[in-house]
């Protein structure tokens, strides 16, 4: 699908400001979109949105299509008459510039039991909801229910009854736990009122919501539990491969992500059903979405489970060109976005080209060889998104300053200037560009070093963390980005 000219701002919900230690769908949200409507912005992109868990990475979440209740706006919640004013009073120091995840779990999670208690469970929009969402929502409650009842263990070490599956275990449990999954099941409830609400302002402001779908789901998951079939197990439940990358330019010995691999020859006997409800319930949710990992729709890196790395691998076949076409006789044509990264084969570049896709084009990628390189924007064609980095790079500024002398007398070759603000200089270059679609992180605008960095890939530590402050947001800077913009007639 070829998208109209046009640019946006790459920030996730966790890094607004959000008074309660972390960004959320409440107030820091919709001056969010204001910001972005007065800076003539028309998108706004964002991570995954599923509830994390260990390493609260987006990407490894326990469900494909629950939402994140961390996200869920407790001032809202005074509003509908279930907190009180006073359930928000604490004595808790918010750290600033990044999100405590473990103090704002705790924090969070109390409220919404309290506001769980005021429900009311026999709410018709609520039944409503439960019916509507039926094809994951039931699993998904059941299994965090279950989750907490066993501690918080991977579903992989519960009793072997339960881990299966077994009906008599289902039914016993179900009964046992009909409370608790009630209230996993209200605070997805809340949170799709909540993000619906915000998606409908930033649509009316003229922005949309580019979201994120990653190809693979985490190994403790509602959807590795709840659908066994449909993944690469053995009759214990437990993987036989699990995903990866071989070493590539963020890691020399690979990256061993320890997801599960999917059974494509069952998902196509099954007609894709469990993707095309994926694609459904992400459309409820965002207007563009960014696949990430697209080559993994042609091949995959396979490896035997239980590897400490990712270096001893296999790439196996997958059926990206059957799933694409069966989501498109079924849901029509998709607004998607490519992420072509990493190894790209030409059968990987058919299947992107085949479907009319726009793949990704980094800058950070673009000064390591020479004039021919894809990802100079001179060797742009329109049909894609050009980006200054991702989630999974360095900002613009740490990229420069940590850049060796090589790459540095490249760019100033290619800018043509010998003073410059690299940050400047990298959005006007992606902005000028042929690509339809231009985005930016935040912290580029904001010229921020390495400190801002959202992820390091390979490591476990400090990654998803950083917040952006309030005063940080100003009108000269919307104005800056909107001249920009408007010089280059986005």
């Amino acid at each position: 699908m070829k998208f109209k000219r046009s640019s946006g701002i790459l920030l996730h919900i966790t890094s607004l400001p959000g008074k309660f230690g972390i960004g959320d769908l409440g107030k820091s949200a919709y001056e969010m979109v204001d910001f972005l409507a007065d800076a003539k912005q028309k998108l706004w992109q964002i991570l995954p949105t599923g509830p994390t868990g260990f390493g609260n990475s987006p990407y490894q979440t326990y469900s494909a299509f629950a939402g994140n209740p961390l996200f869920i706006d407790l001032d809202k919640l005074v509003e509908s008459n279930l907190l009180s004013k006073g359930d928000l009073e604490h004595d808790l120091v918010f750290v600033q510039g990044k999100v405590d995840f473990d103090q704002v779990r705790k924090f969070k999670a109390s409220k919404l039991e309290i506001a769980y208690q005021n429900f009311d469970v026999n709410d018709q929009q609520f039944i409503k909801f439960i019916a509507q969402e039926s094809f994951w929502l039931n699993d998904f409650a059941f299994f965090m229910a279950l989750k907490e009842h066993f501690d918080d263990q991977p579903w992989i070490e519960w009793k072997e009854e339960i881990k299966v599956r077994q009906k008599t275990a289902i039914n016993e449990y179900q009964k046992l736990l009909q409370t608790r999954i009630n209230y996993y099941k209200f605070c997805q409830f809340v949170f799709f009122a909540h993000w619906q609400a915000l998606r409908k302002y930033a649509n009316d402001k003229g922005v949309k919501i580019i979201g994120d779908i990653p190809i693979f789901v985490s190994s403790d998951s509602s959807d590795a539990w709840s659908n066994p079939e449909i993944f690469q197990f053995d009759e214990h439940h437990s993987p036989i491969k699990v995903a990866g990358v071989p070493p590539d330019y963020f890691s020399e010995t690979g990256q061993l992500w320890g997801n599960p691999l999917y059974d494509w020859k069952m998902l196509e006997q099954q007609n894709f059903e469990w993707w095309i409800q994926r694609f459904k319930a992400i459309q409820k949710l965002v207007d563009i979405v960014r696949v990430d990992h697209f080559r993994g729709f042609v091949s995959y890196w396979a490896v035997p489970a239980g590897n400490d790395t990712a270096i001893e691998g296999s790439w196996e076949k997958a059926l990206g060109d059957k799933l694409f076409t069966a989501l498109r006789s079924e849901l029509g044509e998709l607004p998607i976005i490519a992420e072509d990264l990493g190894i790209i084969t030409p059968e990987v570049a058919a299947l992107r080209d085949a479907f009319d896709l726009p793949g990704m084009k980094i800058l950070q990628f673009a000064f390591d060889s020479d004039l021919k390189n894809e990802y100079l924007p001179h060797n742009y064609s329109e049909n894609c998104v050009a980006y200054t980095g991702t989630h999974d790079n360095d900002t613009v500024l740490g990229w420069f300053l940590s850049s060796p002398p090589g790459r540095k007398d490249f760019v100033k070759n290619y800018i043509k200037r010998e003073d410059f603000n690299i940050c400047c200089e990298m959005i006007k270059l992606a902005w000028m560009s042929k690509a339809n679609i231009a985005i930016a992180p935040l912290q580029d605008f904001l010229c921020l070093d390495n400190k801002a960095r959202m992820n390091t890939p390979g490591t476990t530590q400090g990654n998803w963390q950083w917040k952006l402050e309030n005063e940080q947001l100003t009108p000269d800077l919307a104005n800056n980005i909107k001249a920009i913009t408007q010089q280059s007639s986005r």
